[in-house]
């Protein structure tokens, strides 16, 4: 591959699956990663250290990073951090997340903002110093073949009970896959998204992720990097905007908000008519499917099932 890449979040879980991948593939990696709790507290930089030795030791080039996402000049310090240690940068792979799981009501403003912080304003910063320095490569004349693979989740595309922090973040961060992939392209860059299912320190957090299984295992966090390797390939140029949810083998390439059922009125509605027809279309209400019940929709057709 020769190229030099970032994964932030990369000393545990699916991050570090995917520095090891893409160390595998033959990218150098800088592996960011505060070291901090699920909840974002304190700071230990030894997993990003440990993950640098597994690169190493397989003969790969890679270095630790300690920086803060969240932190506008910190992600600046990162992308500058890979341009200094290898000369370059090409791939990066938002993957740094925390979580403050709480029912609405019951959530506080902390719990709010520090989530928003590192999911959402964690893909913008590392994102927004990346592009500028394509931007400037490609303005000078080089042929940019840039990548960026951002990380939202189930959560933010199905929605879950009790992560109205989490979800939203996630969500946002589909969005901004989308927008930035239409503002980046002209500058060689692509820009993608996975939504992945695994097993991780997270995720065991918060669901019941039932015991490991023999042989395959469709929640392992090396079922996701795969579909990073592929989406970073200079053959995959013409790829971008996407979201692909990962399940085991299953990938899935996630449509967002579409058209449904339209209720058209050529001059305008009434209050009370749109009402009527509202309660007629159903009888029975009319409410958002939940996680599973959309996770086992998308299970289903990859089965090729109902």
């Amino acid at each position: 591959m020769g190229k030099t890449a970032i994964v932030t979040g990369a000393g545990r879980g699916i991050g570090r699956a995917h520095a090891l991948a893409l160390a595998a593939a033959g990218a150098n990696v800088v592996v960011n990663d505060l070291g901090g709790s699920l909840a974002g507290e304190g700071v230990d930089l030894s997993p990003a250290q440990q993950v640098v030795e597994e690169i190493r030791a397989a003969g790969g080039q890679a270095v630790p990073d300690g920086e803060n996402v969240a932190d506008f000049a910190g992600a600046g310090r990162l992308v500058q951090h890979a341009v200094d240690e290898f000369g370059r940068l090409d791939i990066l792979v938002n993957n740094a997340g925390i979580l403050r799981d709480r029912m609405l009501v019951n959530m506080t403003e902390e719990e709010w903002d520090t989530v928003i912080n590192v999911h959402l304003k964690g893909h913008f910063a590392t994102t927004q110093h990346a592009a500028a320095y394509w931007r400037e490569r490609s303005k000078a004349g080089e042929e940019v073949r840039a990548r960026v693979i951002n990380t939202s989740s189930p959560s933010g595309v199905f929605g879950n009970v009790g992560q109205t922090n989490y979800g939203a973040a996630k969500a946002g961060i589909a969005a901004f896959t989308l927008i930035a992939a239409q503002e980046l392209g002209r500058y060689g860059v692509t820009v993608n998204c996975v939504a992945p299912n695994a097993r991780t320190r997270m995720t065991e957090e918060t669901f019941d992720m039932g015991e490991v299984p023999e042989g395959f295992d469709p929640l392992d966090p090396a079922n996701i990097p795969p579909v990073v390797v592929a989406l970073c390939a200079d053959e995959a140029q013409g790829i971008t905007g996407q979201v692909f949810h990962v399940w085991g083998g299953a990938v899935s390439r996630l449509q967002g908000w579409t058209g449904g059922d339209l209720f058209d009125a050529p001059e305008g509605w009434d209050a009370d008519a749109l009402l009527a027809e509202l309660r007629a279309k159903y009888p029975d209400g009319i409410a958002p499917r939940g996680m599973a019940e959309n996770m086992a929709s998308v299970g289903a057709r990859s089965l090729g099932t109902k």
